[in-house]
């Protein structure tokens, strides 16, 4: 901890006068971040690092296994982050983070991991259906790679809860919202991201367009492309 304190005067003395006026910008005129980020809690994932993002570029939401529960009227941490993201700051991009060796990944895949944690059994339970997926169509893999695929799948499966909320799924019809489903290998240091067109992660390279899980077009299921139908004779 005291190796820690003293990064913080380090800061204070060196990094912050070279930025003060960022800081001072920001002070000022408030944030305006270009992306939320969603991404485990795990300390080897550092969204800023990994997307090399100044003060004030990018929103982050960290919890165990970059979840998103369904939305609810229950209030939650990750619920309110996101509302006020979309509503209040109006970012225009959401990335759903998962990663390698993810513990939380481990504990959804080997349940007796967390019989000694009740309340992360019970926040593991917003991801059962990755477990599901990877138990029903990935028979050959062996316990050691099972976490690997839930990681991804549960990536997947947290985008679909992200759209159960009424201010994305606002924007998304709007066609103002692109959501982003991001694996982080951590020994590679490489980024797969969910290409929505193929449903299949693909390594991000910098001469390629970035693989985007959907993509912001307006989406209005009420526009209906038919001729209208008649009334029924009374």
């Amino acid at each position: 901890m005291n190796e820690l304190i003293g990064r913080v005067l380090d800061f204070q003395r060196e990094v912050f006068p070279i930025r003060s006026d960022l800081y001072e910008r920001l002070a000022t005129k408030g944030q305006s971040p270009k992306a939320l980020m969603i991404s485990c809690a795990d300390s080897r994932v550092v969204p800023e690092e990994i997307m090399r993002a100044q003060p004030g570029d990018l929103f982050v939401c960290r919890n165990a296994g970059n979840i998103v529960p369904p939305y609810s009227q229950a209030n939650g941490g990750v619920t309110s982050t996101v509302e006020f993201a979309v509503e209040a700051l109006g970012v225009r991009d959401i990335i759903v983070c998962g990663h390698s060796d993810c513990g939380a990944m481990k504990g959804l895949m080997n349940p007796e991991i967390t019989a000694k944690m009740p309340n992360v059994a019970a926040w593991l339970r917003h991801s059962a259906a990755a477990r599901q997926v990877v138990e029903a169509n990935y028979p050959d893999l062996s316990p050691e790679e099972k976490p690997r695929a839930a990681a991804l799948e549960n990536v997947v499966v947290q985008l679909t809860h992200l759209r159960t909320h009424p201010s994305v799924a606002a924007c998304i019809a709007r066609g103002k919202l692109t959501l982003h489903g991001w694996y982080f290998d951590i020994q590679q240091g490489g980024v797969l991201a969910l290409d929505g067109q193929t449903g299949r992660f693909r390594r991000i390279e910098h001469d390629q367009p970035i693989p985007v899980a959907l993509a912001a077009a307006p989406r209005r299921a009420a526009d209906i492309d038919a001729p209208v139908y008649a009334e029924a004779a009374e």
